[in-house]
C-alpha cells in the first residue's frame, strides 16, 4: 500500500495511521496476506519512523519515499518489521532531486523562476532496498540497502549474492 504523510506536505489528506489501520484490519498478515509492504511517501523522517513503529509486527516492511536521498537506517524493528526511512531515488545524482540543478539553484539564489525544471539526463544511480521475508511469519528476516551507479557508494545486499 502507498500511504501519504501529512507533515510539511498536505495536511488535508486522510490520516495515514487510520488508513493503515483499515488496511491491516481488512487484510491481516498471515491471515489474508503472506506479506504486507507499505511505501510511506512523506517529507518528515519523524512521521515515517513513527509510522514504522505503529505497524511494527503487523507489516512485513515499511519503506519511506519522497525525499530522494537514501538513508542509512535500514533495520528490523523490535516486532519484526523491516524499516528504512528513504530508499532514495533512481536517477542522476548530479542534480537537484533528479532535475537539472541550474534552475532549482537559481530559484534558491534569486527567489524567482527563470524557466522550467528539466529532468537531469546524466548517468543514473539506482537506489532501493532488499528485504527477505519469512514464509512462516510474514515478517522480515533481513534488510539491506541497494545502490548501483556512478555517484554513490555501490552496495548490494549480501543475501542477494
Amino acid at each position: 500500500a502507498n500511504i501519504m504523510g501529512r507533515v510539511f506536505m498536505h495536511p488535508e489528506l486522510d490520516d495515514p495511521f487510520k488508513s493503515a489501520e483499515a488496511i491491516l484490519d481488512a487484510c491481516p498478515l498471515k491471515e489474508q496476506a503472506d506479506a504486507i509492504v507499505f511505501d510511506f511517501h512523506a517529507e518528515a523522517t519523524s512521521e515515517k519512523q513513527c509510522f514504522g513503529h505503529f505497524v511494527d509486527g503487523r507489516a512485513s516492511f515499511v519503506v519511506g519515499t519522497h525525499t530522494h536521498v537514501p538513508t542509512a537506517d535500514a533495520q528490523i524493528l523490535n516486532g519484526g518489521t523491516a524499516y528504512m526511512s528513504d530508499a532514495g531515488m533512481c536517477g542522476d545524482y548530479d542534480s537537484s532531486l533528479g532535475m537539472e540543478k541550474e534552475e532549482p539553484l537559481n530559484r534558491f539564489i534569486s527567489k524567482m523562476p527563470k524557466g522550467r525544471f528539466e529532468a537531469a539526463s546524466g548517468p543514473a544511480t539506482i537506489c532501493g532496498v532488499g528485504v527477505e521475508i519469512s514464509d512462516v511469519t510474514g515478517l522480515a528476516e533481513k534488510i539491506a540497502p541497494l545502490r548501483l551507479g556512478p555517484r554513490l557508494a555501490e552496495t548490494i545486499p549480501d543475501f542477494w549474492r
